[in-house]
């Protein structure tokens, strides 16, 4: 190749963008002086795969987590069942890891990673919390070693969101980097849904950090940050090499993963022993007997939905209250109760109360003529109450039906 076709090659680089040699390229990044040692306490870990960044936490025996001890004093016998998990009643505490990511983004997918893993297990009776941080993406399959480490004497893992979003993503990133899921085999305990069947009716929110507050009696200090900015905290890490913004991300991690831990033993609490003082809103009982209702204890479930009722609730939730421990009481074959509990109903101007003592009479009492006389006073509140269309064209239709069987019953 001639000099001229090497100038001209070396100017049609050039005019692409294209750097052909050393001397125009920008000189290296300079490192930042606020590395994360220098902000965060903790220390490098070596693996097979590379050191990774590990900030450690011990939180003993006797530490709240607002109003509440991190330390679950009795087995999960009613949450195993609610799980449907018998391992979670057998396992002992030594032996739960709680774990929560820090992720690029909250979307999830191949292209999701998680930057940091707080992951708590009680380690001679201390509640010990390490945070796996890599400082670049390049230390994945290091940070990934590390928690498979910490991980190993673990037979359970609770997480709050975890089977829908952090178990599946960090599964996703073991798998790519070739490494063995170390919690495949695990009972997983997942606080979030279990939070939603307690506090759906009370509580405006179920995130962990608005039960943190309105249950637990915590409220986190000025260092947290919002979840939201999580991610853009790390990305500007990566352009920047300044850690000091991420301090607020180790504090948040950290919080999540005790917070979890206070949970769960408030949680537990309350279904062992909600007459102890660990229940004290009418809707709480309330939404225990519905749930004690769907284990099939029945009996406590009703004990549960009366004790609700003896504390201040909305007409509302009232209503709602009397409706399921009336038709427990039906089911469970008690109708003097039932009957009571419905009387009571109808005089509030509850529709269904009317129907169900209509149902009793001519089912139960095989007694048309009263069947009839409370299925035309449950046509009469329809027809004055103020309700939806949608509804009111749901009860008039029921009625219309019922009305004429019992007509025909009684002209017989």
């Amino acid at each position: 190749m001639s000099s001229l076709q090497k100038h001209s090659l070396a100017d049609k680089l050039k005019s692409l963008g294209v750097k052909t040699g050393a001397t125009d390229l920008a000189p290296p990044k300079p490192k930042s002086p606020y590395a994360i040692d220098s902000v965060v306490a903790g220390a490098f870990h070596p693996t097979p795969r590379g050191d990774v960044f590990i900030a450690e936490q011990v939180y003993l025996p006797d530490y709240h987590h607002g109003a509440f001890p991190i330390v679950c004093s009795s087995p999960l016998s009613l949450i195993s069942q609610w799980a449907k998990d018998a391992r979670l009643a057998d396992t002992p505490l030594s032996k739960f890891a709680f774990l929560d990511t820090e992720t690029s983004g909250l979307s999830g997918g191949t292209g999701t990673y998680a930057f940091m893993v707080g992951i708590a297990r009680f380690v001679d009776d201390q509640f010990l919390l390490r945070q796996f941080f890599m400082r670049d993406p390049a230390e994945e399959p290091a940070m990934l070693e590390a928690i498979a480490e910490f991980l190993a004497p673990a037979q359970a893992l609770v997480t709050f969101n975890g089977k829908a979003f952090d178990a599946p993503l960090l599964t996703t990133r073991y798998r790519l980097h070739h490494i063995p899921v170390p919690y495949k085999d695990y009972a997983h305990l997942d606080l979030l849904p279990l939070a939603r069947r307690l506090w759906r009716d009370r509580l405006e929110s179920r995130a962990l950090k608005y039960l943190e507050q309105h249950v637990l009696g915590l409220t986190r200090s000025s260092e947290e940050v919002p979840g939201y900015e999580i991610p853009w905290l790390y990305f500007d890490y990566l352009r920047t090499g300044d850690a000091r913004p991420l301090a607020g991300v180790f504090y948040h991690n950290a919080m999540d993963v005790v917070a979890m831990a206070a949970l769960l033993t408030h949680v537990n609490e309350m279904m062992q022993n909600p007459y102890a003082g660990s229940v004290e809103h009418g809707l709480d009982f309330v939404a225990l007997g519905k749930l004690f209702e769907d284990l099939g204890h029945w009996e406590e479930a009703a004990r549960l939905f009366e004790r609700g009722l003896e504390l201040n609730l909305t007409e509302s939730d009232f209503g709602v209250a009397v409706k399921r421990l009336s038709i427990l009481q039906k089911r469970r074959g008690d109708f003097d109760e039932a009957v009571r509990l419905w009387e009571a109903a109808a005089a509030n101007g509850h529709i269904y109360a009317h129907i169900e003592i209509a149902k009793y009479y001519e089912h139960k009492c095989r007694d048309v003529k009263s069947a009839l006389k409370w299925t035309r006073s449950a046509q009469e509140h329809v027809e004055h109450a103020d309700l939806p269309a949608y509804m009111r064209k749901h009860w008039l239709q029921e009625i219309a039906h019922r009305l004429a069987r019992l007509e025909r019953k009684d002209s017989i």
